[in-house]
């Protein structure tokens, strides 16, 4: 917390937080009543355990009504926050219809004789604690949900009301310790400008649908609580992850041009979609999307995606005890392919630790998950699921153009046995007659661990395309876990070990003239465009929303200058030197 100076009687506090939405909000402060609803735990006699299964079964019954009411509110929202709540709503419908919660907490009852209260709240904290020792940033994060549907549970169970904020004047600045995605929901744009909380990070669903609102968000910002009052002036800064409590009259003007110039730059940069990506000097960028889950598609489209270029198959594995077979996976990619009109689609094979995962799979928990038994090595150990996923691309493949690519490489052999299971799958499906992908489609490895990099010479000999994965590539090359608040500030992907596996990677394909994109958060950040086409990158894919800005700063990029400059830094052995010339370079192309 830094003071900045005064505003009428209170002071001016600057709060650093994660911005996870951009943009800036400035209004009224309302404070979100916070803080878990309180559970008394009571010990059942035998004979009141029938009771207290019908009131927990009333519990849940009105819990569905309530989220089936809400689906219907939230159709109204825009459509990519309509289709991200409804997806959202969905999953918690299937988590109050006979799940492993309502099995969980029906068994504490009978068996631990305890009442419905504390029965949910102990499950609800067994099945979150496993969420969020997840690798998985994204899977991790769903901890958050299954809280979110217990807490509803436990709100009607104790009959504590809801709070809502249809009330509030527009522009309301929200302030809460934590907002559930059901929370976020409820938020009107028309009426909320923008919301900051304590806890949040950027993988949730509630960051998910701050971006879908266009609502500037700030989460992970300590000290909030105590600093705001209901009624304070606050200033959300999405894009910087800063919160001014009582800005002064300078602040206040100051962030309300950066309000101004930020309509300004919206209007401009959806006049670029139909722009092409092409640098000063004529050089052609594919500009591709990164996709968790099927409701992206439509906005990624409107922003300009020229294809998929990672569609994550993650998404078919969730909120679920069974595994999808090759039926359910090939009708969902079947859906997103065709839906793509011809563009091509980049399908990654299942890329999570099975012993984290409530599958049915043959695995033993792992000491170090980001080590151990994941992505294509639980694959190819578990092979009847590597050839569900395989047989459901090769069929998608008959709808439109696909590509198939596999995390996490780190030798030939890996690759040789996919190739092997392909053929194999092959195989089968013609010998049903059943139409696949003609011809088969290309298949690409993930470059995201060291050794893949440094023996990316021999694997463009064994695959058709390269995609880096810059967010682990950083991770694995450092040793640093970003999710470690103790170590994050050492992550740093202008380190020059990672700038140096890029490099290699990226010269190992140009010499195989075999296509390499680059699907890290870097791809998606304008700061790096002009580094990664120096590279010799030209394929990019990224978060949907970035897409807009990446292709701005392509067409103002001129490629021999930017080359030029990329084998400076190359030169360099200091990231600070780097950044100073990285930047240089931006602030004059």
């Amino acid at each position: 917390m830094r003071i900045e100076g005064t505003a009428g009687e209170r002071a001016t506090q600057v709060l650093e937080g994660l911005g996870v939405a951009p943009g800036v909000a400035i209004g009224p402060a309302y404070l979100l009543e916070a803080g878990a609803i309180p559970v008394a735990v009571r010990t059942l006699a035998e004979g009141e355990v029938a009771a207290e299964l019908e009131r927990f079964s009333a519990a849940v019954a009105k819990g569905q009504k309530q989220l089936r009411k809400l689906k219907t509110k939230s159709a109204s929202l825009p459509g990519a926050a309509a289709e991200e709540i409804g997806y959202l709503l969905e999953a918690y419908l299937q988590m109050l219809s006979g799940s492993r919660l309502l099995r969980g907490v029906e068994r504490r009852i009978r068996e631990d004789l305890i009442n419905a209260e504390g029965a949910v709240q102990a499950e609800i904290a067994e099945i979150a604690e496993g969420f969020s020792a997840l690798s998985d940033q994204y899977l991790a994060a769903r901890a958050a949900d299954i809280r979110d549907v217990g807490e509803r549970l436990i709100r009607n169970l104790t009959q504590t009301p809801y709070a809502g904020f249809a009330k509030l004047p527009p522009g309301t600045v929200v302030i809460a310790e934590e907002l559930s995605p059901a929370d976020t929901a409820l938020l009107d744009p028309a009426l909320i400008g923008g919301f900051a909380t304590v806890l949040g990070g950027p993988e949730g669903h509630t960051a998910i649908m701050a971006r879908s609102l266009g609502l500037p968000a700030v989460l992970g910002v300590a000290g909030l609580i105590g600093a705001v009052h209901g009624g304070d002036v606050v200033v959300v800064d999405g894009s910087a992850g800063r919160v001014v409590v009582n800005p002064t009259p300078e602040l206040r003007a100051e962030y309300e041009r950066r309000q101004e110039e930020n309509r300004r730059e919206q209007r401009m940069l959806g006049r670029l979609k139909r722009v092409p990506a092409v640098t000063r000097d004529g050089e052609a960028v594919t500009l591709l999307a990164n996709l968790e889950l099927p409701r992206e598609l439509e906005p990624a489209l409107a922003a300009g995606a020229e294809g998929i270029g990672l569609l994550r198959t993650e998404f078919m594995f969730m909120n679920r005890e069974d595994l999808p077979g090759e039926e359910e996976q090939y009708q969902a990619l079947k859906s997103i392919i065709e839906a793509m009109e011809g563009r091509p689609v980049t399908v990654r094979t299942l890329d999570i630790g099975g012993d984290k995962l409530a599958l049915p799979l043959h695995v033993s928990e792992s000491a170090n998950p980001a080590l151990g038994l994941r992505a294509i090595r639980l694959s190819l150990k578990e092979r009847p699921l590597l050839e569900a996923q395989l047989g459901a691309i090769l069929r998608a493949g008959a709808h439109g153009p696909v590509r198939i690519l596999l995390p996490m490489i780190s030798s030939m052999s890996e690759v040789r046995q996919v190739r092997q299971a392909l053929t194999t799958v092959v195989r089968r499906l013609k010998r049903r007659k059943v139409k696949i992908a003609d011809p088969l489609p290309p298949l690409g490895v993930m470059i995201e661990v060291p050794g893949a990099a440094l023996s990316a010479d021999a694997l463009a000999q064994a695959c058709e395309f390269f995609a880096i994965g810059t967010n682990d590539l950083t991770m694995y090359t450092l040793a640093i876990d970003r999710g470690e608040e103790q170590v994050a500030h050492l992550y740093n992907t202008l380190h020059p070990a990672v700038l140096r596996l890029i490099q290699f990677t990226a010269e190992a394909a140009l010499r195989a003239r075999i296509p390499i994109s680059v699907c890290g958060e870097i791809a998606g950040d304008p700061r790096f465009t002009a580094l990664l086409l120096g590279l010799g990158v030209r394929e990019l894919s990224m978060a949907w929303p970035a897409l807009p800005r990446v292709k701005q700063r392509i067409r103002s990029i001129d490629l021999l200058a930017a080359t030029r400059r990329a084998r400076m830094i190359m030169d360099q052995s200091d990231s600070g030197r780097i950044a100073a010339l990285l930047d240089d370079f931006n602030t004059l192309a």
